[in-house]
């Protein structure tokens, strides 16, 4: 056992050589210790880790300084006729985006002709739900989460709280977007 020790240690110790021997012309050109890379006296991680910590400290205050400011500015929505609502045929449902492009909705016509909309994404992890009108219900496949489809509360799965809801207005025959509010802290 101890002969392969031996083995093992002269390889190395040949390598390291090898790499000496290899790298002598360019010392000149990029001086470079290689016995002390390894070395980090305590002081310096200390340092380090003090540095790290504050930045991240700083950065953390941040972000939460931007959402507390968010949190207190009101909201204005524009209201937006939703393409296609009109042909909707009862029992069917319609991807929309609003209030921006990157805010995925879907509107779905109830069997009785009522409109209700909601945010696409799942509350659990965000994956976009559809309307299965089998089940007349809101799914998410990716957890196998259901929503109501009138209401957008969970009826089963991982969400933790009802879908985003897109309030809707009808105006001459028109389906309009209004507004849209985050649920799930109602109570």
């Amino acid at each position: 056992m101890s002969s392969d020790l031996t083995k093992v240690i002269e390889r190395v110790l040949s390598d390291e050589q090898n790499v000496r021997e290899a790298s002598a012309p360019y010392v000149t050109e990029f001086p470079y210790d290689r016995d002390k890379e390894a070395q980090v006296t305590r002081r310096e991680f200390c340092n380090f880790l003090f540095l790290t910590s504050s930045a991240l400290l700083v950065s953390t205050a941040g972000f939460a300084g931007k959402a507390i400011y968010d949190a207190g500015s009101e909201v204005k929505f524009t209201p937006a006729r939703i393409q296609g609502a009109l042909d909707l045929k009862p029992g069917t449902a319609l991807n929309f985006t609003y209030p921006d492009k990157e805010d995925t909705a879907i509107l779905i016509r109830s069997e009785d002709g009522k409109y209700s909309a909601f945010g696409q994404k799942c509350t659990h992890l965000s994956c976009p739900v559809f309307y299965s009108k089998e089940n007349k219900r809101l799914e998410c496949p990716c957890h196998e989460g259901g929503f109501d489809a009138k209401t957008g509360t969970v009826l089963y799965g991982p969400p933790p709280r009802p879908l985003d809801m897109i309030e809707l207005e009808v105006q001459n025959g028109e389906v309009f977007a209004v507004g849209r509010r985050v649920r799930g802290n109602e109570s």
